[in-house]
């Protein structure tokens, strides 16, 4: 079959029922911005099967075989830019969808003019480099963009919404966390000092693996040592699943939690919970 021949009316008709012809009509026209496209293939190709059209692709990093276990790649994608790749993947769904791809990091000279193209931003940068994610975060919320940011945990994921215009923003609830390892640091705070600041607030929420072994990883980091944080299918998978749940939902215009909760998902335990972390630690 040749594009002519895709009709988007009948790629979306399972999808009635379940999704209101409103709220299908307003995934179709929002521009999504995936920033990370290592666990963000996940949230990518759920959006894409949703109905979403209009695609920017941000990462500078190329498909490594050792992606494979977890991001939406195949073996013949090795070597190749990760946002060329998936948008090969989107294409391959909707032969119709708009998708640019970039290949860079997000940094200061670039990531104002890419959110600003944005309706919707999903955050799955690399948590190593909390500067970018800060900068992102901040420049949607001067351009009143929704993000939605996730991790994968283990056989689980969380996942965070930053609602437009909302009352905090991440520096916001970073704030405590980054403040604390400065005093600590004669202000020069690690990613990883920042980090396991945050984790020690949730992990009565994290299953106890997923506790001990970013424990492991972020010390041996503290140490300057190379230690890459392992990560399963399950949990990337349960981040698109998650994700494109609540951004249906705030599309919709139903409630949504939003920051400073979090939604948590445990396929361990077989639980879900929405947890308050401004709220003291229990």
């Amino acid at each position: 079959m040749s594009v002519d021949d895709f009709s988007y009316d009948q790629f979306v008709l399972r999808n009635a029922g379940y999704i209101q012809p409103a709220t299908q009509e307003k995934i179709r026209n929002t521009r999504l911005l995936i920033a990370g496209c290592g666990m963000g293939s996940s949230p990518a190709m759920c959006a894409a099967r949703l109905g979403f059209e209009k695609f920017i692709l941000v990462d500078g990093d190329t498909v490594d075989a050792h992606n494979l276990n977890r991001q939406f790649y195949e073996f013949a994608d090795v070597g190749k830019p990760k946002v060329e790749a998936l948008k090969g993947q989107i294409l391959r769904i909707n032969p119709q969808a708009e998708v640019e791809a970039v290949q860079a990091f997000l940094d200061a000279g670039n990531t104002e003019a890419i959110v600003g193209k944005a309706d919707i931003v999903f955050d799955t940068i690399d948590f190593v480099d909390l500067p970018a994610i800060l900068r992102l975060h901040g420049a949607a919320r001067a351009r009143g963009a929704d993000v939605f940011t996730a991790l994968n945990v283990g056989f689980g994921a969380l996942v965070w919404y930053f609602p437009a215009g909302g009352p905090l923003g991440l520096s916001d609830i970073l704030a405590p966390d980054l403040a604390d390892a400065n005093a600590a640091h004669g202000g020069a705070a690690s990613y990883a000092d920042v980090f396991a600041r945050f984790i020690r607030r949730i992990a009565p929420y994290l299953d106890k693996e997923v506790v001990d072994h970013v424990g492991h990883v972020l010390h041996s980091m503290s140490e300057g040592k190379a230690c890459p944080a392992s990560q399963i299918a399950v949990g990337s998978f349960a981040v698109g699943a998650m994700a494109l749940a609540m951004m249906h939902d705030a599309l919709a215009g139903k409630p949504v939690p939003a920051a400073p909760r979090l939604v948590i998902h445990s396929f361990t335990n077989h639980a879900t919970r929405i947890v308050d972390v401004s709220a003291p630690t229990p």
